[in-house]
């Protein structure tokens, strides 16, 4: 039983958090300097193009890719211990974060739009959480819409986060009159920059499209990427419900935080299903909200062998990057 414990609490351990971050930095480059990996889809959104994804040198852009996607893991733990949305002191959710990104050489060794729209809504968080119950978050609320506008001008993807911040803030009864203008003066105030100082025209809008993720990647990669999305979806549904009936019992402030990571699940999954050219983008964030039920799954169990879920997922990340980079 000894060894079991010491077992679940190294998998539990910062010690853990610096393996797989360093696991996730070895993979990375190593799948970029295979070439396997293709230069990542910019997009578009309702007038430019996500150019700050397009860095000509492959190792300078892994070498951001990773530095903000350590960071995202990083800022989660910083976030977990002002708000306790997992109520346990863990750095599970940082390390099963990294495992997820290492198997996926299409989000972890290129700079992308989906660790862009996964660090962006880190820092949303960050607003979102410490508008609980303040009925005088307008700064937040504007801020946070404006920054959302701002992003979905170069990538669409943006826009799905729009209304899970609504819903978040109205959780949060944060939202009231003063909040609904707060939000619609930051979701008009970069289009009135923008048209008003004469950047774009009105002509200039691009209109959506849905086109298929699989028109720049290769057979094989697309049956990976695809597999692996839908377990990984899969495996969050299945976590977060099992984990409600205990998160239920929670105080409502810890509730109203895990309700957002729950509507974030479905809303990710939602998109990825309607804009299929974006798949890719909406990933890192699918692989946060896991991580986080995991966090919860782990830290709730009482069962001795627990860490061999940990375990399997360790032996799958590795055995998906080293598929990656023979396919490729």
């Amino acid at each position: 039983m000894i060894i079991h414990d010491r077992i679940n609490e190294f998998f539990n351990s910062k010690a853990f958090t610096v393996l797989t971050g360093a696991m996730l930095v070895v993979a990375a480059f190593l799948e970029t300097a295979s070439g396997s990996v293709p230069q990542p889809d910019a997009g578009a959104g309702l007038f430019f193009s996500a150019k700050w994804s397009s860095i000509a040198s492959p190792m300078l852009s892994t070498a951001v890719n990773l530095a903000c996607v350590i960071g995202i893991g990083l800022l989660m733990l910083a976030l977990n211990k002002v708000f306790n949305f997992v109520r346990s002191v863990t750095f599970i959710f940082a390390s099963v974060f990294y495992l997820l990104e290492m198997s996926n050489p299409f989000v972890s060794s290129i700079f992308n739009n989906g660790t862009t729209l996964c660090l962006v809504l880190v820092g949303g968080i960050t607003m979102l959480f410490s508008s609980y119950q303040d009925k005088h978050s307008q700064h937040s609320i504007f801020l946070s819409f404006a920054v959302l506008a701002t992003a979905s001008l170069f990538q669409y993807a943006f826009l799905f986060l729009i209304p899970a911040f609504l819903l978040g803030f109205i959780y949060m009864r944060a939202m009231n009159f003063k909040g609904v203008l707060a939000m619609l003066l930051g979701l008009l105030t970069p289009l009135w920059i923008v048209l008003g100082l004469g950047i774009v025209d009105v002509a200039d809008f691009k209109p959506f499209a849905i086109d298929a993720v699989w028109d720049s990647l290769a057979l094989e990669q697309i049956r990976m990427l695809v597999v692996e999305v839908a377990v990984v979806a899969l495996l969050a549904i299945a976590l977060t419900i099992m984990n409600l009936f205990t998160i239920m019992n929670y105080r409502l402030q810890l509730r109203v935080y895990n309700a957002f990571f729950t509507l974030m699940t479905l809303l990710c999954i939602a998109a990825m299903s309607v804009d299929y050219r974006d798949m890719t983008t909406f990933v890192p964030t699918l692989y946060l909200c896991l991580s986080i039920q995991v966090a919860h799954a782990f830290t709730l169990s009482n069962w001795s062998y627990r860490y061999i879920f940990i375990i399997a997922l360790i032996v799958l990340s590795v055995a998906s990057c080293a598929g990656n980079l023979l396919v490729g």
